[in-house]
C-alpha cells in the first residue's frame, strides 16, 4: 500500500448492516457528553427510552410467493440463495431513510419482500428477470441498502408478490486495465472492498460518500452519488466509463473506452436510473494512481456568506482542494462546543481575539503525490489569504477526517433518546445559493415550530462547481411521540416546495426514490417525464422493475 494511503478506510465492515439502524452496532460510540449538553440546551432534556423493539417483535406478512414461483427462482440461483426467513425479509424491508427506520424500530416491516434472491453473475440476474416477468413478480434491486429516500422500499406496484434482488454476490474485480486506468467490478461490490482491491494494485477510485462502508458500486451509479472528495476526483457519473445492464427484454451494454458520437449517450441514461430501467451487473470506472500523501487542514471564515464567496473564488480559479466543506455559523458552533480541554478553550479564545465571534469552519483536504499536494495546497492557501479567512491548523482538519463516516451512527443514538433527525440536500447556482439557504432553513424552522418541536439546524456546503454548489442541511428536533412520521412528512413537504420555489434541485446526490418523486414534474417537466416513461416501457414492458420509484404518476 502506498505511503499515506487511507488504511482506516480500507477495512470492509465486519458485520452486515443492522436491521434497525446504520452499520455494525459494535462501532457505535455513544453520544458524547458535550453533544448531549448541546442538544439539551437547544431542545430540552433527553429523557425516556426510545430504543427499537426486538427482531422477533417485528411484524411481517406471510410470503405471497407461490410454490411454483419459488421453484422457478430456485432453478436459476439454487435453494441456498432464495431466502424468505424472518431476519432476511426484515433486513430487506427498506433502506436507511428516517421513515424506514422509524417503521422498523417500532416493529412494522409489513411491506417486507416476499423473498430475497441472490444471483452471482449477469447471467443469473437476466434469468431471474425472465422468471419474474413470466410469473408477474415485482423486482426491487438491492445493493448496500443505504438509500435515504425510499429507493429500495419494497413497493409492489399492483403485483401480487415482490422479489428483492440482492446483488451482494456480484462483488468481483473483473478486470483492471492499468494502461487505460479502467477497472471493471461486479455491481454489488462494497466501497471498502473495491478500494482495497485497487490499492493492492496501486490505484484508487477516490469515491468516499458518508455511506462508503456499506454502499454498493452499482447503487452509487444508479443514484448518481457524490463523495466527500468529489471536488477533486469528480462525482460517480464523471468516473463511470462503461456499464452492463440486465433488462427484462435483454442485455444493454455500454462499452467503455474513448469518447463516441454514436447517437445519444446510453451510459448517461442508465446513470441515476434507480433500478427502474434494468439491473446494473457490471460497472467500469476510471481510476488513478493511489495517493502518496493525504493532508487535511482547517480555516475559518467570518460569515457563511463570505465563506461561500471564497469557495466560489477558489473553484472558478481552479484552486479548490479535493475535500472542501464550509459549515455555517450554527454547525460551526455545534462543532466548537464539542472541542474539549485546554485546546478547545484556546481555540475559541483565539477566534474571539481575531474578531470571529460567530466563525464558519472551512475543512480542506488534498491528495496525490507529494509534489502535487504541495503545489495545489499552496495555490489554495494563496487564494484563501486574500479572502479574510484565518487558518487554525491541521489538528482540526484531521479531527474532522477521523470522524467523517460516523454521522449515521450518531443518528441511531439520537433516535434512541427521542430526537428526530434527518438530512436534506440540494444545489443551485452561486447567484441563488444565499436565497436557497434562507428558504430551506425557514421552511424547516417554521414547520417544526408550528408543531411545538423547534429544531436545531446545521448546514454546510460540500460540493463545488464553477457555476454553483450544493447545500446539505441536518435538522434535529424532539420527536412528536406517536406522530414522528407525520412530523417528518410535514418537513419534507415544506422543504421540497421551498427548494423548488428558490430555484434549487430536488436532489444533488441522494437520488429521487419515493421521497422526492412528488417534485419530479418541477425538476424535468412533463415532456421529460414522458420521455423517461417511454424508455421505461420499452425496456420493462411489464413494469416489474422497482415499482413506484423516480417516476410520478402521469397527470
Amino acid at each position: 500500500m502506498p505511503a499515506g494511503a487511507r488504511s482506516t478506510q480500507l477495512t470492509p465492515p465486519s458485520e452486515p448492516m443492522v436491521w434497525h439502524g446504520w452499520g455494525d452496532p459494535a462501532r457505535r460510540h455513544g453520544l458524547p457528553p458535550a453533544a448531549r449538553a448541546l442538544l439539551e440546551r437547544e431542545l430540552g432534556p433527553l429523557n425516556g427510552d426510545h430504543r427499537p423493539v426486538g427482531l422477533a417483535e417485528v411484524r411481517v406478512r406471510p410470503s405471497a410467493l407461490t410454490p411454483t414461483q419459488r421453484r422457478a427462482l430456485v432453478e436459476v440461483v439454487g435453494a441456498d440463495h432464495v431466502r424468505d426467513d424472518h431476519r432476511t425479509r426484515v433486513e430487506h424491508a427498506g433502506g436507511r431513510s428516517t421513515p424506514d427506520l422509524l417503521r422498523r424500530r417500532r416493529g412494522d416491516a409489513l411491506a417486507a419482500p416476499d423473498v430475497v434472491v441472490s444471483p452471482h453473475d449477469h447471467g443469473e440476474v437476466a434469468r431471474v428477470l425472465e422468471r419474474c416477468a413470466e410469473h408477474r413478480l415485482a423486482v426491487v434491486p438491492f445493493g448496500g441498502g443505504t438509500s435515504v429516500v425510499g429507493g429500495v422500499e419494497p413497493e409492489r406496484g399492483g403485483f401480487a408478490a415482490l422479489v428483492t434482488l440482492d446483488l451482494g454476490r456480484l462483488d468481483a474485480l473483473i478486470d483492471l486495465d492499468e494502461t487505460a486506468g479502467l477497472a471493471t467490478f461486479g455491481a454489488g461490490v462494497r466501497g471498502p472492498a473495491a478500494e482495497a482491491a485497487l490499492r493492492e494494485r496501486g490505484f484508487t477510485l477516490g469515491h468516499f460518500p458518508q455511506s462508503y462502508a456499506y454502499l454498493s458500486l452499482g447503487g452509487a451509479v444508479a443514484t448518481r452519488s457524490s463523495g466527500q472528495a468529489s471536488s477533486g476526483y469528480g462525482r460517480i457519473d464523471e468516473l463511470v466509463a462503461g456499464l452492463r445492464c440486465a433488462t427484462p427484454i435483454g442485455e444493454l451494454r455500454v462499452e467503455h473506452g474513448a469518447r463516441s458520437a454514436a447517437g445519444p449517450d446510453l451510459r448517461a441514461l442508465l446513470l441515476g436510473s434507480e433500478g427502474i430501467l434494468g439491473v446494473l451487473t457490471e460497472v467500469t470506472v476510471r481510476v488513478r494512481p493511489a495517493p502518496q500523501l493525504e493532508q487535511f487542514t482547517a480555516h475559518v471564515a467570518p460569515s457563511f456568506a463570505s465563506g461561500a464567496a471564497t469557495l466560489r473564488a477558489l473553484t472558478q480559479a481552479g484552486a479548490t482542494a479535493d475535500v472542501i466543506r464550509l459549515s455555517d455559523e450554527d454547525e460551526t458552533r455545534a462543532m466548537l462546543a464539542q472541542a474539549s480541554g485546554w485546546q478547545g478553550t484556546a481555540l475559541q479564545r483565539y477566534l474571539r481575539v481575531r474578531g470571529l465571534g460567530t466563525p464558519c469552519l472551512l475543512i480542506l483536504g488534498w491528495e496525490g503525490s507529494r509534489e502535487q499536494v504541495r503545489r495545489r495546497r499552496r495555490l489554495t492557501e494563496k487564494t484563501l489569504a486574500s479572502r479574510r479567512t484565518v487558518p487554525i491548523g491541521a489538528p482540526a482538519g484531521r479531527a474532522w477526517a477521523a470522524g467523517r463516516f460516523d454521522g449515521p451512527y450518531l443518528r441511531d443514538e439520537l433516535l434512541d433518546r427521542g430526537v428526530l433527525v434527518d438530512t436534506l440536500e440540494t444545489a443551485t447556482s452561486w447567484s441563488r445559493l444565499g436565497g436557497l439557504y434562507q428558504a430551506v432553513r425557514t421552511a424547516v424552522r417554521t414547520t417544526l415550530r408550528e408543531r411545538g418541536t423547534p429544531p436545531l439546524l446545521l448546514t454546510h456546503v460540500s460540493h463545488l462547481y464553477p457555476s454553483g454548489a450544493s447545500l446539505y442541511l441536518t435538522w434535529l428536533a424532539r420527536q412528536d411521540t406517536g406522530r414522528e412520521l407525520e412530523q417528518w412528512q410535514a418537513v419534507k413537504r415544506a422543504t421540497g416546495d421551498a427548494i423548488v420555489a428558490a430555484g434549487g434541485t430536488i436532489t444533488h446526490h441522494h437520488a429521487v426514490g419515493l421521497d422526492h418523486r412528488p417534485w419530479m414534474h418541477d425538476e424535468v417537466g412533463e415532456v421529460g417525464l414522458a420521455a423517461l416513461r417511454a424508455v421505461k416501457t420499452a425496456l420493462d414492458p411489464d413494469g416489474i422493475l422497482n415499482p413506484g420509484k423516480l417516476l410520478p404518476p402521469a397527470r
